[in-house]
């Protein structure tokens, strides 16, 4: 299984990520480890196109060996996204109104998913938010 959450810089995807692995045995990967790993600082679309496209990779890659994955990466753009289309994957996008501090990484042209379930984490904690969406996508026996 993969569960991705994505959004803009700053809005909680990283945080979620980190306490959704309370509740479920998987690897975590997160965009600012790949830039860092990889060092690509590069925020234009293409930097991020490429940033994505190595994410999906490795995705890909873990899902294969039987590794249950979690994602946190700003990925903006839907066609991206799609090229993940054929695994167990369940995308969430996640948004706050609160001030971060990430604001200018922003992106303009951010493509939210017509039938992705928008988290909002604003006034909420981490685990306050995963438990609004654990009973509606997994069962007590899959998490086990």
């Amino acid at each position: 299984m993969i569960v991705w959450f994505y959004g803009q810089p700053g809005a909680g995807k990283t945080t979620l990520a980190n306490t959704l692995k309370n509740y479920i045995d998987a690897v975590h990967i997160d965009g600012d480890d790949i830039r860092n790993l990889f060092d690509n600082k590069d925020y234009s679309k293409e930097g991020r196109i490429k940033n994505l496209t190595l994410a999906n990779n490795i995705v890909r890659f873990l899902d294969s060996k039987g590794f249950n994955v979690i994602a946190s990466f700003v990925s903006p753009y839907q066609e991206i996204r799609d090229q993940l289309s054929d695994l167990n994957i369940k995308y969430f996008y996640v948004q706050t109104s609160e001030i971060r501090g990430k604001e200018n990484y922003f992106v303009e042209s951010l493509e939210i998913g017509e039938n992705d379930p928008i988290l909002d984490t604003t006034n909420k904690t981490p685990t306050e938010v995963i438990n609004e969406i654990l009973p509606l996508y997994w069962t007590v026996a899959a998490l086990a």
